[in-house]
């Protein structure tokens, strides 16, 4: 029918008759070929082949100028009745195959929810980050604040600031990285006491968490590159005895009441007097050192500006390293800086 009327149109003018004879066949044509269709893809190829800008019924729509006036509008109604049909239909089919395309994609993503879930491992916090969280903890608790600084320093921070001059015997224990003149990397947090101290005035209560450096050959206890713990208490009134009260506490809290403490005799240059701070388990005989203390030493309270007759002070250090051992019974440092997933998953 189609051929027949498009031969038709390039022959002669097509009647009413004839026009309306091929409306009908493009109804028939789209019931036929709409019928067949299995997807989206293939509907829309239909729809473009009757309703396209070169397809069956947009052909009989050109096909009315051939028309007489009277005819034409009686024409023109029926082609847009059909077209609004086809349309309708159209759409009717479209929502059936999304539906079904989306039913079938449904049954074949079907999830038994019964089934357990994957397992993806968790990461978890590297043992000496634990510790030192747990260190963090506890003195913010009793009311210190936590202060940082540059690992980067000057010699005036790092040493002499710190009562260790240029021919101190301290400075041959502490073999530094330099890297430049008169410029290192910390070997202790300790300048992190200074710079605060230089910014505040009393009472200053704060800990200095960090990673310091030194030339130490690695071995099962020492490394070149370890984290350090210092704590600073200046105010007035402060004596001794407050020193021995805040360890006390940091030892119960963080090694439980079954521990046992001891002071022992020691020097510091930037501590006077200075001590060693050992515990072992009630019931054992070995002390094991946990830190070295002491009073500020009055040079250090007056290099920051600080009248030691005013105000006194005391402080303490301890390594990360050296606490994490003694709570979980390692006895290699070098452990801690492998990243053996085999050991790290145990904390």
């Amino acid at each position: 029918m189609d051929a027949e009327f498009f031969h038709l149109r390039y022959t002669r003018a097509v009647t009413l008759v004839e026009l309306l004879r091929a409306a009908e066949g493009v109804w028939a044509q789209w019931e036929e070929v709409s019928q067949g269709v299995e997807d989206l893809e293939e509907l829309e190829a239909a729809r473009v082949r009757i309703l396209g800008r070169k397809g069956s019924l947009t052909q009989l729509f050109s096909a009315l100028r051939d028309l007489s006036p009277a005819e034409r509008a009686e024409a023109g109604k029926i082609l847009n009745d059909l077209k609004e049909r086809i349309e309708s239909s159209l759409v009717v089919k479209r929502e059936a195959l999304a539906k079904r395309t989306r039913e079938g994609r449904l049954a074949r993503e079907r999830y038994d929810f019964s089934l357990p879930g994957k397992w993806r491992p968790l990461g978890k916090l590297h043992p000496l980050t634990q510790v030192r969280l747990e260190i963090e903890e506890i003195f913010l608790r009793l009311g210190f604040d936590v202060a940082s600084g540059p690992e980067t320093e000057t010699e005036y921070y790092n040493f002499e600031a710190l009562n260790i001059g240029p021919d101190h015997p301290a400075r041959d224990e502490w073999d530094s990285f330099y890297l430049g003149d008169k410029v290192l990397l910390r070997t202790h947090t300790s300048p992190v006491q200074i710079r605060v101290m230089k910014e505040r005035q009393p009472p200053v209560r704060i800990i200095c968490p960090g990673r310091c450096y030194r030339r130490d050959n690695p071995d099962a206890t020492h490394s070149p590159v370890f984290h350090q713990v210092e704590l600073l208490w200046v105010e007035k009134g402060l004596t001794f005895a407050h020193l021995k009260w805040v360890i006390g506490e940091f030892v119960r809290a963080f090694f439980g009441p079954g521990y046992e403490m001891r002071f022992s005799a020691d020097f510091f240059p930037f501590t006077e007097p200075s001590a060693q701070v050992h515990i072992r388990k009630k019931g054992t005989e070995r002390w094991l050192e946990i830190m070295g203390a002491g009073m500020v030493h009055p040079r250090v309270l007056e290099e920051v500006g600080y009248d030691p007759k005013e105000v006194t002070g005391f402080a303490f250090g301890l390594g990360i390293e050296r606490m994490a051992m003694l709570r979980y019974g390692i006895e290699d440092i070098r452990l801690f800086w492998q990243n053996d997933l085999r050991f790290l998953s145990q904390f």
